[in-house]
């Protein structure tokens, strides 16, 4: 597998054997991963704690982990509203 950077897009293109999967919007998409995952670990943690012993305790270190990513979502979007202002101007550029 091989990562490519287009430095006039930033878009990502990962190739793999004859395929390519091109990534815009990268803190988009990480947003999006970060809300599936965040949607299967309440899931299944909500499962566990229908049964006792060491399902009741995944459940609960599924939660503990679900918790951690909630305070991901908001560092992401930081990140990516600091990244973006970093950015020249293009308006006073022409």
């Amino acid at each position: 597998m091989r990562r490519e950077q287009n430095p006039q897009t930033r878009d990502w293109t990962f190739t793999v054997g004859h395929k390519e999967l091109v990534v815009h919007q990268r803190y988009e998409v990480l947003s999006i991963l970060n809300d599936f995952l965040l949607g299967l670990w309440f899931t299944f943690g909500s499962i566990c704690f229908f049964y006792e012993g060491s399902l009741k305790t995944l459940g609960v270190w599924l939660f503990l982990i679900g918790s951690g990513q909630l305070l991901l979502r908001p560092t992401i979007r930081l990140h990516r509203y600091i990244y973006f202002k970093r950015l020249p101007d293009t308006d006073h550029d022409a």
